[in-house]
C-alpha cells in the first residue's frame, strides 16, 4: 500500500514541475492572437506624435548657432558636451504644457491615440524615474509628471496612450561619443557602448520601459535609434519578448530590433510612407513642418490639405498617419500646428457625414 504521505509529495511535485507552464514565445504569436491584438492600431488610423524635452527651450538656436535640421538633434548637431548640456535642466521650466488641451486637441482633430518622447536620445526622462536624477524632478517642474497628465488624459478623453523610448543615450554613463575619422566631428548618431558597461545599459532601459509600462499604462512602446552598433537583431528580441512579459497586451514597433530585419509588430516610415499595400502593419509618422522638435525659425508649414491627403493615401494603403507636433520651451503647442490641426479635423468630419 502507498504511504498517505508518498502520495502527497508525489501531487506536490506535479503541482511544482508538471503543470508548469513553458514561458510564452511573444514572436511566434499566432495569426488570430496578432490580429486581435493589433485591431485597436490598426481601426485607429490617425495619431498624434509630441516631440517634447529640454531641446525645445531652444528653439533651434544654442548660443546663436542655428546649424542643424532637426531641433530635437541640437547636442549632436553642435557637438554640446553632455556635461554641458545637462545644465539645460535648470532653465527648462514650460510651466505652460498643458495635458487636457493637448489630449483634447488631438481628439478634435480626428486622432485616436498618442505618443509622447518620454525620453529621446539627449537622455532627459518626462517623467520622475526611479532610475536617473536626469528627469523632471530634477527640474523646475519638480512636482508635476507629464507622462502622468498625458496619460491620464488620455483616459478621460478616450485617447490611447504610447510612449517612445531612444534605445541610445547621450546622457548615460555607459556611452562615449566618438570622433569620426573622416569628418573629423564626434559621432553622435553613432554614439559606442564602453566595454562593459552594456548589460548595465540595458537593465537601466527594461527598469525605465517598466516604469512606463506599470506607472502610466502606456499602451505602445515606440523605440528610436536601432541603427547603432551595439544594439543587435537579437538584443531587440530580447526586449520585446520582455515587454510582452510585462504587458502581453502593448504593441512595440519595429524599431525595438533592426528595422529592416524585423517587421513586428508594425513598420515605421519616417518623413515617406509606403507607394503600395504590404503584407504586415505599418505607421508613417511624419513632421508639421520641417522638424520634430520645436524650432522658432521653421516655417515651412504644411496645409491642412496636405496632411488631409496624406492621411487619406496612407489609410488606403493600410497604414497609419502619426503626424508630430513641437511644443516650445513654454510647453504651449504652435499656433500653426493647432490651426492645421483644427482644420483637418473639421475636414475628417465633414467626410464622416
Amino acid at each position: 500500500m502507498i504511504k498517505k504521505h508518498t502520495i502527497l509529495f508525489t501531487l506536490l511535485l506535479l503541482i511544482t514541475f508538471g503543470f508548469a507552464q513553458e514561458p510564452v514565445n511573444y514572436l511566434e504569436e499566432s495569426e488570430a492572437d496578432f490580429t486581435k491584438r493589433m485591431q485597436w492600431f490598426t481601426d485607429a488610423k490617425y495619431g498624434m506624435f509630441i516631440h517634447f524635452g529640454l531641446y525645445s527651450q531652444l528653439g533651434g538656436i544654442y548660443k546663436g548657432n542655428e546649424e542643424g535640421r532637426y531641433a530635437e538633434w541640437i547636442q549632436g548637431n553642435q557637438d554640446i558636451s553632455a556635461d554641458e548640456y545637462a545644465q539645460l535642466i535648470d532653465t527648462w521650466n514650460p510651466k505652460d504644457f498643458n495635458a487636457k488641451k493637448i489630449v483634447k486637441l488631438a481628439k478634435k482633430a480626428g486622432m485616436k491615440y498618442l505618443v509622447i518622447t518620454t525620453k529621446h536620445h539627449e537622455g532627459f526622462c518626462l517623467w520622475d524615474s526611479e532610475y536617473t536624477d536626469f528627469d523632471i524632478s530634477s527640474s523646475p517642474m519638480k512636482g508635476r509628471d507629464f507622462i502622468k497628465e498625458l496619460s491620464d488624459a488620455c483616459k478621460k478623453e478616450g485617447l490611447h496612450f504610447g510612449t517612445y523610448y531612444s534605445i541610445i543615450d547621450w546622457h548615460h554613463p555607459s556611452q562615449v561619443v566618438k570622433i569620426n575619422e573622416k569628418t573629423k566631428k564626434h559621432n553622435w548618431g553613432q554614439i559606442s557602448m564602453k566595454e562593459g558597461r552594456k548589460a548595465e545599459y540595458v537593465n537601466y532601459m527594461k527598469n525605465q520601459i517598466k516604469e512606463l509600462i506599470e506607472n502610466y499604462d502606456s499602451e505602445i512602446i515606440w523605440f528610436d535609434a536601432d541603427w547603432v552598433d551595439w544594439w543587435t537583431l537579437e538584443d531587440g528580441k530580447d526586449l520585446y519578448q520582455y515587454i510582452r512579459t510585462l504587458k502581453p497586451s502593448i504593441i512595440i514597433n519595429n524599431r525595438v530590433a533592426k528595422r529592416k530585419l524585423f517587421k513586428k509588430d508594425f513598420g515605421t516610415p519616417e518623413q515617406f510612407h509606403l507607394e503600395d499595400k504590404v503584407n504586415y502593419n505599418w505607421e508613417a509618422c511624419y513632421t508639421l513642418n520641417d522638424s520634430w522638435g520645436y524650432k522658432i525659425k521653421d516655417t515651412d508649414w504644411k496645409t491642412p490639405e496636405v496632411v488631409y491627403a496624406k492621411l487619406k493615401d496612407i489609410n488606403g494603403k493600410g497604414g497609419n498617419l502619426l503626424l508630430n507636433i513641437g511644443p516650445n520651451g513654454d510647453g504651449n503647442v504652435p499656433k500653426e500646428s493647432v490651426n492645421i490641426l483644427v482644420e483637418v479635423g473639421k475636414m475628417l468630419k465633414k467626410e464622416a457625414k
